[in-house]
């Protein structure tokens, strides 16, 4: 990862499109003739004062030549954690039956979080 990508990770979508664009040296309205968008829907995204949908994020990114990853998640928000990853190695060593305990395990687990969250969120 070069270090001008790498600090695109570290900043929000308006801004990450923004400099994207750039780097490929389109304006505004360049970026958005190739997307089939209007000058003033590019300029609403790069100022956060509207959100592109899904399709839209899809033709971002195949214009810009990133993934659509690369647009909207922050550079920790897709990964697992170097100890989990670690881990994850290690299941791979396991037979088809132990990785399916352990999925089974971990799907429980996150199951049991997203539960909790919204069960914490009604209480509120």
């Amino acid at each position: 990862m070069t270090k001008s990508t790498h600090r695109l990770y570290l900043m929000p979508f308006a801004q990450r499109l923004t400099n994207l664009r750039k780097q490929r040296g389109l304006t505004q309205e360049g970026l958005a003739n190739l997307i089939g968008l209007t000058k003033t829907q590019i300029y609403r995204y790069e100022r956060s004062k509207a959100q592109p949908t899904l399709g839209v994020i899809r033709r971002l990114a195949i214009a810009l030549s990133v993934s659509s990853d690369e647009l909207v998640f922050e550079a920790d928000e897709r990964q697992p954690d170097d100890n989990l990853v670690l881990l994850l190695e290690g299941v791979n060593q396991l037979d088809p039956e132990e990785k399916h305990v352990v999925r089974e395990m971990i799907e429980g687990m996150i199951i049991k979080h997203q539960t909790k969250l919204m069960v914490g969120g009604l209480s509120s």
